[in-house]
């Protein structure tokens, strides 16, 4: 007597009103299958679907650049992006800003059990559609659950990869007085972002974060300037003022840069002004700052100005000898002032 052997069908998880357990976390069916629906899904790629605990792959010669980073912003959602976006988006321009091009990301996931399916698959398919817009593949990962309570939904670690480009070789001492100090575009859109979801604020005009990938600015950015550009940092926590003060630091030089020449919308002043924050110390998750040899400092701007991510880039001031290490900055109203970095945490789990 034959017997047919029937393959039982397997049950999808139920991303309307599921959520996750402890049990997605165990190693056993139910991660796997919490990987393949959502994960496997939203990530898809050859090296994902071969089920390994790492992926080998190819890389052009040259030097290499690695960054590792990990998200915790809180709301999870926000408006212009989510968590999802946010991680992928901040590990490729932490490669881009050496002057290299990304080429593979990992995720690793810490979820909090109870939390609902229908998010998580949301911030997946989220960080999928923005690492295949970027061209850089997500390609391997991990899963951890832990207890309710014990991750306040979910946080992301990344990593990538990229190659830098033959003869680049930025570094964060390289700035040089008389040095041109350019910014890619208006300053402080993602930390008000979040911070008017989170306190439940609503503007007369929406506010959106500029959560982008940038890899592909630098790149138009280095094709015409090259060794020029001394140096290159995204001003994510701490914003411009952070980030300015670092480099100074670093370098041991000063900045001498313009207030009215900093791109800054009016609904952001406004909103900084209600929340009373100085919006050279919000972060950005979409803007560069560069600082650029005099000589080349034209070339790289127009480049910036004829790319979408940077049409709104003008250059801020320049870099001047000083022991102090002063970033100085003549104010709209014709005085000056320190810019100085915080001296605590003003806008705690912004990325």
């Amino acid at each position: 007597m034959n017997i047919a052997v029937v393959k039982p069908t397997r049950r999808k998880l139920d991303l309307r009103n599921g959520r996750v357990d402890l049990s997605h976390g165990a190693g056993g069916r139910a991660m796997g299958q919490l990987i393949e629906d959502i994960f496997h899904t939203a990530f898809d790629n050859d090296w994902l679907r071969a089920g390994n605990d790492q992926s080998a792959f190819t890389v052009p010669a040259g030097r290499m650049v690695m960054t590792t980073d990990g998200y915790v912003v809180s709301p999870l959602f926000f408006p212009g992006g989510n968590i999802g976006s946010l991680a992928v988006h901040g590990t490729i321009n932490d490669v881009a800003m050496s002057g290299a091009k990304p080429l593979y990301l990992s995720a690793s996931f810490i979820i909090e059990e109870g939390f609902p399916l229908a998010d998580l698959a949301k911030i997946a398919d989220t960080m999928g559609a923005a690492s295949r817009e970027a061209g850089v593949p997500i390609i391997t990962g991990d899963t951890k659950v832990v207890e309710r309570g014990k991750a306040d939904g979910v946080f992301i670690s990344t990593a990538g990869v990229g190659i830098l480009p033959e003869g680049i070789d930025m570094r964060s001492n390289a700035a040089r007085s008389g040095d041109c100090v350019i910014v890619s575009g208006s300053i402080g859109d993602h930390g008000v972002a979040v911070m008017s979801k989170r306190e439940n604020l609503e503007f007369d005009t929406d506010i959106l974060s500029d959560s982008a990938a940038l890899h592909t600015l630098t790149a138009a950015m280095v094709a015409v300037g090259g060794t020029s550009i001394r140096l290159m940092r995204d001003p994510t926590r701490g914003g411009i003022a952070a980030t300015l003060n670092e480099i100074a630091h670093q370098s041991s030089v000063g900045f001498r840069i313009d207030e009215e020449k900093i791109p800054l919308k009016p609904e952001v002043a406004a909103a900084c002004e209600f929340l009373g924050l100085d919006p050279l110390n919000v972060a950005n998750e979409g803007k560069l700052v560069a600082v650029v040899a005099p000589e080349a400092a034209d070339a790289v701007l127009a480049a910036m100005l004829a790319h979408p991510l940077g049409q709104e880039a003008a250059l801020i001031g320049h870099v001047v000898e000083d022991p102090h290490c002063f970033v100085q900055m003549e104010t709209s109203f014709g005085g000056g002032r320190i810019v100085d970095w915080l001296s605590g945490e003003q806008l705690p789990r912004i990325c």
